[in-house]
């Protein structure tokens, strides 16, 4: 077998920063396109390699293949079973497992769908998989997907959706030596700071997988100089909320914590939202993978491209090797065994079937 983890350290080595995945697309281009098995399509810097055989069902692998920018580490190093490099766990270690099962399972008992896609590390906008969603969606159809994000080879179940809001306040300026000739917008921001500090979490469990709500403020801003009592101020609020709830759900919880201490001009505004994914953990593809290896399965925390399938009912989780805390620091490495374990789960679903 392949050498996974020298694998990751050749992806490792080809720079793809964030909108400069061109050249690392190429590379994978190149060791696709020739495959009588696969059907290669390349859109923009998103590469689709799809089986396109009459079996029942349809499992779609994706991975992002951009990182951070480089903080000291974009010389990929192995020493013993290890590997240092920017984007060894995040996730160019995932990208070597689906690059393998690509170009050796030449007749799987699943048909599988390879999504090597673009810009997951910035504004949602620029989205490889959202833009395939757009521009190709017959490209993404499928019974289940898995994405490749790392999870140290567990399943990280669904995800729960973010939202942030900006909550404005105003006040009336006045020169501080008389105060009371004005009213200090930023003394306002207390009343919700206090509220949010108070704010209890819930941990809804759904499908077996115990989630955990979080509501912070992320931001403040106000002030207009240091003898002036400011007549503006600003609080920014990030909610982390469960798939048991939607959007709106979620917003109105904040608009129920924040509204009592609002006035007539001041503002609450969504600025931005994503939603969150429900476990699925019923489907046979992720039932099978997951009893036949015995995986530990715990709820997804954060928020990830899972829930771009889950808009689309498809049903996903997220599965790849290498240690989430370790992304994006300049220390980030990845270790072999958790690259083999995903490896020989995938490889046994797709050639043992479900």
């Amino acid at each position: 077998m392949t050498d996974l983890l020298q694998l990751t350290s050749e992806l490792v080595s080809i720079p793809s920063v964030s909108h400069a995945e061109g050249p690392l697309v190429d590379h994978l281009e190149s060791e696709l396109a020739g495959l009588s098995h696969l059907e290669v399509t390349r859109v923009g810097d998103n590469l689709v390699a799809r089986t396109t055989g009459a079996n029942q069902y349809r499992l779609l692998l994706a991975g992002h293949t951009d990182t951070v920018p480089v903080n000291g580490n974009d010389v990929a190093r192995i020493d013993g079973d290890v590997l240092w490099g920017v984007g060894s766990t995040d996730m160019k270690a995932g990208l070597a497992v689906m690059l393998e099962l690509a170009r050796s399972i030449k007749d799987p008992t699943l048909e599988v769908t390879y999504v090597f896609y673009a810009r997951e590390e910035v504004a949602s906008i620029h989205n490889g998989l959202g833009e395939l969603f757009r521009e190709r969606p017959d490209l993404m159809q499928a019974d289940a997907a898995l994405l490749g994000e790392p999870t140290d080879a567990e399943i990280e179940a669904g995800c729960q959706g973010t939202m942030r809001v900006e909550v404005h306040l105003q006040g009336q300026r006045a020169h501080t030596a008389r105060p009371w000739m004005g009213r200090n917008a930023i003394h306002r921001l207390g009343a919700i700071l206090c509220a949010l500090e108070q704010w209890r979490e819930r941990r809804p469990i759904i499908d077996g997988c115990e989630f955990r709500e979080a509501l912070q403020a992320v931001a403040v801003g106000g002030g207009v100089a240091g003898n002036v009592v400011p007549d503006a101020a600003t609080v920014t609020i990030n909610h982390r909320f469960a798939p048991d709830r939607n959007a709106q759900q979620a917003e109105d919880v904040i608009r129920a914590l924040v509204e009592p201490h609002l006035e007539v001009g001041d503002r609450f505004e969504v600025v931005d939202v994503a939603s969150a994914a429900a476990p699925a953990l019923g489907h046979p593809i992720l039932s099978t993978l997951i009893q036949r290896n015995d995986l530990a399965v715990s709820a997804k925390l954060g928020w990830t491209d899972v829930a771009r399938f889950s808009d689309h009912a498809i049903p996903a989780a997220n599965f790849g090797p290498g240690d989430s805390t370790l992304a994006h620091t300049a220390d980030e490495r990845v270790t072999r065994a958790p690259i083999e374990r995903c490896y020989d789960a995938l490889h046994a679903l797709l050639t043992q079937g479900i």
